[in-house]
């Protein structure tokens, strides 16, 4: 992976844990996750739009506009 030894890949997860803590590596994880999905929805949305401009098809870019439900995380 990425042209690291399984020995490098285990200090830089050590660095990492030592540099945020064991608590704040998930917060971290989902943020970047949440980040990664909102990132791919924009992508989609604007090769949705590019579609909808070159076709000349405007019910595909009613469809874009149209807000997606998302779903809420709820704090128990």
């Amino acid at each position: 992976m990425f042209g690291l030894s399984p020995w490098e890949l285990l200090i830089v997860f050590l660095a990492i844990l030592l540099l945020f803590g064991a608590k704040r590596l998930p917060e971290i994880g989902s943020s970047l996750g949440k980040g990664i999905r909102e990132f791919k929805t924009s992508i989609k949305d604007v090769e949705g739009e590019m579609r909808a401009e070159i076709t000349g098809d405007s019910s595909a870019k009613q469809k874009q506009e149209t807000p997606q439900p998302q779903a809420t995380k709820t704090e128990a």
